[in-house]
Formats: structure tokens, sequence, C-alpha cells
């Protein structure tokens, strides 16, 4: 295990997948936390980034730059992001807005990003060591709320405001599950705790750099159990989760909020340590698999609208902001000439196919033992994909972890919430179904890899 920091620097430009914020100030430091696992000469990679997503740049660099180092096969590394939006911004459209020195400086910090995170790998293969692995679930209710509402005009809103009268009922679960992976020495000696649940890290806002309650979380546990341990806070299927009781006048907001949330879950994860469950690690099987998702093909002149629309972003109050989503989300699905290279110039979401019909997505699983599963799932993913990988998986532990796969999907949404329409369905790459296959894709993997009697 090993925690590396990845803060970007002051004066770059941070905030959530829109932003386009100067950093003014760090209020708590970012950090790639990484676990490697060796069991019978089998190695994987498991890391966690204070991000909001992972570019697919920067993941497959970074990939290809572990491997180099440690000869871990590229298909045996699990990158996610914990999805704080007070973290920095990458996406190349968003830097052009801003320009000037705040885009010299985010540029100089993403050449970094890839050797920041390979020397926390590194660091953790110097500290491999046998280890004892427990593991736990406890139910909490009280923090996260599903998003998304059915209204009486009959359309579908995310967040309409506190005790909106238009408001029909909510329509969709949350997950409540907070799923805790305990990792100690031979002796006792706590080395890492992986902490999963799904909620949104867009609790903080302004011009600071946090990495919003997953840093209170991690503050409180190494008080707990001591400066060497590593908290690995890793974001359960949350696309349609967050903080925000509609039903409540009043809530604390911003880092007193944040704060809140992460002392709960502290709280959380102390209470489920008399409960851990000890799991014989008899085994390391990995799998990563591509999973290409049907997209609707973007002509010419809608390629042209968009790119109109981002050039006025930031700079025209009049400019409607479900404009600059389809924009922004059509020009990630038009197929460029001249290779990735060149598609990276203008985002960070994965590649299309030839011919543009379907994005190259994957997803990933990580197998200790007979019982114990860390999937990658990617994008921002809603609660019911992750709740039905949950209930189909063979293994009695399964943790899924949404931004992982190989970068950037934006949105994942279930086939309802598409055809619901509404932000999320606005803003998701691939057509109806796309979230589904996705499910199908790791449900598969997970009956492949279970050792069936």
């Amino acid at each position: 295990m090993a925690i590396s920091k990845i803060t970007p620097p002051v004066g770059s430009i941070m905030g959530n997948s829109y932003g386009i914020t100067i950093c003014e100030e760090v209020h708590d430091d970012l950090y790639a936390k990484t676990l490697v696992f060796d069991y019978m000469g089998v190695k994987a990679v498991f890391i966690a980034l204070d991000m909001i997503s992972i570019p697919h740049m920067i993941m497959m660099e970074t990939r290809k730059l572990i491997t180099q180092r440690t000869g871990i096969p590229v298909t045996n590394i699990i990158m996610t992001a914990t999805h704080t939006h007070a973290g920095p911004q990458m996406n190349p459209l968003f830097l052009n807005v801003v320009g000037g020195i705040p885009k010299q400086k985010s540029e100089e910090y993403i050449r970094n990003l890839p050797e920041m995170i390979t020397r926390s790998v590194l660091i953790a293969e110097e500290r491999l060591q046998s280890a004892r692995v427990s593991v736990g679930t406890i139910k909490e209710t009280t923090i996260s709320f599903n998003r998304r509402f059915l209204m009486k005009d009959g359309s579908f809103r995310m967040n309409p405001g506190r005790l909106n009268p238009d408001i029909v009922r909510s329509v969709g679960p949350v997950d409540p599950d907070v799923s805790v992976v305990y990792f100690e020495s031979q002796d006792s000696k706590p080395l890492a705790i992986m902490v999963n649940f799904a909620l949104h890290p867009a609790i903080v806002g302004g011009s600071k750099i946090s990495a919003d309650f997953p840093g209170t979380l991690s503050e409180l546990l190494v008080k707990v159990k001591g400066e060497e341990v590593v908290t690995v806070f890793t974001n359960g299927t949350s696309g349609n989760i967050n903080h925000i009781d509609v039903i409540r006048q009043d809530q604390l907001e911003g880092y007193k909020e944040s704060i809140r949330i992460g002392t709960i879950l502290a709280a959380n994860v102390m209470k489920v340590f008399s409960s851990l469950h000890p799991i014989e690690i008899s085994s390391l099987q990995v799998r990563t698999e591509a999973v290409e998702l049907p997209v609707p093909v973007v002509q010419p002149n809608e390629y042209e609208w968009a790119k109109n629309v981002m050039k006025q972003y930031g700079r025209s109050k009049s400019l409607p902001f479900i404009d600059v989503v389809r924009a922004w989300r059509i020009i990630d699905l038009f197929e460029l000439k001249g290779g990735e290279n060149i598609r990276h110039e203008s985002t960070t979401t994965v590649p299309l196919v030839n011919g543009g019909d379907a994005l190259k997505s994957e997803v990933q699983v990580i197998v200790l033992g007979n019982e114990l599963a860390l999937v990658g799932f990617p994008g921002d993913a809603f609660v019911e994909l992750g709740l039905t990988i949950k209930q189909n998986s063979p293994f009695p532990f399964t943790i899924v972890n949404e931004q992982s796969g190989n970068g950037t999907i934006s949105y994942v949404p279930n086939r309802k919430a598409i055809l619901e329409g509404g932000y999320e369905g606005e803003s998701a790459r691939f057509a109806p179904g796309g979230g589904e296959i996705l499910v199908d894709a790791v449900i598969r993997i997970l009956i492949d890899l279970f050792p069936y009697q």
C-alpha cells in the first residue's frame, strides 16, 4: 500500500465537470492511494485517485508507465476516481476557455500526473508483505439521496429544490452499503482500509482544492488506526445519488456538510470493525474486458454547431447550460480524422471504433480468493446498475467502483433514465441500453471467475 500526493498547483484550473475556476488555495491535498496484490506470481494494482474522473489519455499513459517500471500487465491495473468535484480540470475544451497562465499550469500538471501516480505504485510494490484480509458491510441510510424526481408536469428533474410542491416522488433507490476491506500484517498491524460508498463527492465548491468528504474520512481513520494506515475511498455507483435531502429546509452546506458526512462514514467504518469477516486468499484472478457501446452518429453540421457553442462558454451570459451539455456530448462523439492524438486535443473521453458508431469502453474485475470481488466500472454510473451487479454476483462480497475502466465516458444511466430525459440522460454518450451492456459484461466475468463446485 502507498499514498502519493497529486495536488494540482495554485493558479491552475479546477472545478466540476464543466469547471473553469482558478484555484486560489489548497484546502486539503489530493492523493493517489495504491494497493498492490501479489499471489503465486500473479500481480494486480488497484489505485484510487482524488479526481472527478480519469481522462483516457492519462489512463493509457499511466498504465503503460506502470507496466514498464514493474512488469505488471496493463490488464491487471484498475484505476478509479473518487469523483471529487473540487479537483483539477483536465478537459482541453474547458482549459481553452480560460487560457493563459492557468491553462499552462494545468497542462504541465497533466503531463506530470502519470509519473506522480506511478510513484505510488513503486512505493507500494516495495512495501509488499504478507497480509490478512477481512471484509464487512454496514448500512447507512441518512446521508445519501436519489436526486432524480418525477414532477407533476410529467418531466424528470435532478435536484428540483427543497420542499418543491411540484415533486411527485423520487424515481430511484440508493445503495446504503458502506463496504469495508481491511488489510493488516500477520502481527495485526493496520496496513490499509478500503471503504466504498455510493455518494457524489460534490459537496464543497468554490476555488479551493479538496478531496471532499473522502478526505475527512481518511483523516479520521488515521487518527484511530495510526499514521501508517492508507485509507482507500472508492465511490460506488452514484451517478444519480447525492447528499441533498429535498424534504428538509435546513441542511449544512460546503465544508461543514462534507465534514459531517465524512465523520458519519468514519463512524460506520469503526462500527463494522467489530464484525469483520476474515477471508482466505487462496487465489488472485484479474480480468479486463473491452466493451463497445453503440452511439448515435454525429453529423458534421452538428459538430460545427457544438464547436461554436463551446467558443461562447464562459463568455456569453445568455448561453443556455443545456446547450453546453449537448455540445460537449456531440464533440465527444464526432469521429475526427487523424487518430487519438488529434481526438485528445478536444476530449478526454474514450475512443470511438472505426466508423464512429460505438465507444470503446472497458469493465474490470479483481478477485481475491473465493469471497471478494473488486469491480472496475466506467463512468458516473447510476446506482441501479451497481445494485444489479451486487445482486447477481456469485461472490459473497462484491464491491463496485465507478469511474474506472479505460477512462472517462461521462454519465452511465440505466435505459429507463435515458428515455426519461433530464440532465444525466442528455449527458450520456451512448444509446439507451449501454449501461446494461456494461452490467451484463461484469456479471458474466464474475460468473466465469467464481469457483463453482
